[in-house]
């Protein structure tokens, strides 16, 4: 995976979060338990992206490219 795909892949992520949390409307609470779950779920395959973090037992996340 190249850089630019993992750059091309943040922002589009991005932009969907952003999309949903100004049209969308809901609780607060929930925006911000969305934000919190895609941010880790992104630090985690960031994390794997550049082999910091190999294998977590039990926690599956696809490969995008």
């Amino acid at each position: 995976m190249t850089l630019l795909n993992i750059v091309v892949i943040l922002v589009v992520v991005g932009i969907i979060l952003w999309l949903i949390n100004a049209f969308i409307p809901m609780a607060g609470a929930i925006k911000t338990l969305l934000n919190l779950v895609v941010f880790v779920v992104v630090l985690i395959w960031l994390l794997r992206a550049f082999g910091v973090v190999i294998n977590l037992p039990g926690v599956h996340i696809p490969r995008l490219m």
